[in-house]
């Protein structure tokens, strides 16, 4: 029986291929292995990226909050960020029914575009906002615009875009009194259109607490998520 060469002579080339006395020409068995042929190549790299697809659609799941017949699903590490904060939802909803559900704090070049569309959303979907451009005067300070929100809300999300990463180092927003929010489980990072690592060379403190990205959900999914984390029924 011929003996392949592909072992000291490789197949790198159709003319390698076709001067192999067992190769030459088609596709054959060896040593129980086809030879290689760009139809299979192409059949196991689709196989693959579907898998992974699935492998990534199946580790999101409900969160233990979400409602029967709730369609929304959480990845892993949002459902570790947003669980303390559901626990906060629940604490401050029993002591203090009147609350609002969230304040939203957002840079004052977003209140038209971004963070107005955010407020939009979550009030669509039943969520009790307060919202600085309908509640607060103009030209307060961002850590007294989060003091006042926070005090008639039972927690704070922080829309952090590019305008708000401008307008951060400007605030001279005090590490004390923003550890103590983040410590309490009250605030919620929303990225839009920036990056963790972008806030964390402004606000290292409040890129230590994970959150919602845009970059992963919809403007419209991250406010069904928020929706359903502060829903609370007694």
């Amino acid at each position: 029986m011929a003996q392949c060469t592909a072992p000291i002579n490789g197949h790198r080339t159709a003319g390698g291929r076709a001067s192999c006395p067992a190769c030459g020409g088609g596709s054959r068995s060896f040593g129980g292995y086809s030879s290689y042929s760009p139809s299979t190549y192409s059949s196991y790299g689709s196989s693959s990226s579907s898998t992974s697809r699935s492998s990534g659609s199946s580790s999101s799941r409900r969160a233990k909050w979400s409602k029967t017949g709730s369609t929304v699903l959480y990845t892993p590490t949002q459902i570790q960020s947003l669980t303390p904060i559901r626990e906060t939802v629940e604490s401050r909803a029993a002591s203090q029914p009147d609350l609002r559900d969230v304040f939203l704090c957002h840079a004052w070049g977003d209140r038209k575009e971004a963070a107005k569309e955010l407020n939009d959303l979550l009030v669509a979907a039943g969520v009790k906002v307060w919202f600085s451009e309908n509640d607060l005067a103009l030209g307060v300070p961002m850590m007294r615009a989060i003091d006042k929100g926070l005090a008639k809300s039972r927690i704070g999300l922080v829309l952090v875009t590019p305008a708000m990463l401008e307008r951060l180092p400007k605030e001279s927003v005090a590490d004390k009194e923003l550890s103590a929010l983040l410590a309490g489980n009250q605030l919620i990072p929303i990225m839009h259109n920036a990056t963790y690592d972008e806030l964390r060379n402004v606000s290292p403190l409040l890129a230590s607490r994970s959150g919602l990205d845009t970059a992963e959900d919809s403007m419209a999914v991250v406010a069904e998520k928020i929706a359903e984390l502060v829903s609370v029924e007694f």
